[in-house]
């Protein structure tokens, strides 16, 4: 149907009305209440920036080994540090401290709760030492691990997978097979 031009509305009905499709129940209730239209926008979409941005950015500059954070989860209920950092030098420069002084205590603030989170959890793995326990997950792991965590399965899939094992195979008989022909060549 991407040939045909409308919304959706439009399009059901010429291909009801030429026959091409059986009428769908909500049919007639969307032609009582049609959905609302939007004027298309006029050329380019439009980059959605937000005041914060540019210190999101800055912040990135300074601690690279963050970009892994997904600095657009803005409504999740731990945001990114990249965000509580630009929030934070937001709100010191509405309270008319300097931009560079208000980055700083942000940067401050921000290493401060990375060491206080650190420390927590050094202490919550000699108290479970201390009881005879396994240490519990790191709840502060950075963004490098977990995505490694999450490709851990595919890596360790690669030694143990049937299909993988035949395609390794494959690929060895191919070789030596090259490497036979060049020796009887050269």
């Amino acid at each position: 149907m991407s040939f045909m031009k409308g919304d959706m509305l439009t399009r059901t009905r010429k291909l009801v009305k030429g026959l091409a499709k059986a009428e769908p129940v909500w049919l007639k209730a969307m032609e009582r209440a049609p959905p609302p239209t939007f004027p298309p926008p006029g050329g380019k979409v439009q980059k959605v920036s937000l005041p914060e941005d540019v210190y999101v950015q800055k912040f990135f500059k300074k601690h690279p080994d963050s970009k892994y954070h997904d600095a657009i989860k803005i409504s999740s209920f731990n945001p990114p540090p990249a965000r509580v950092f630009a929030w934070r030098v937001l709100e010191l420069k509405e309270q008319g401290v300097g931009e560079e002084e208000a980055m700083d205590v942000a940067n401050m603030e921000y290493k401060a709760e990375k060491k206080a989170k650190k420390m927590a959890y050094t202490r919550l793995k000699q108290i479970a030492r201390l009881q005879g326990k396994r240490p519990p997950p790191n709840p502060y792991p950075s963004a490098v691990k977990e995505i490694q965590a999450e490709e851990r399965k595919y890596v360790r899939a690669r030694f143990f997978d049937p299909k993988i094992l035949q395609i390794v195979e494959k690929m060895k008989a191919e070789r030596g097979a090259k490497m036979q022909e060049r020796m009887r060549g050269g």
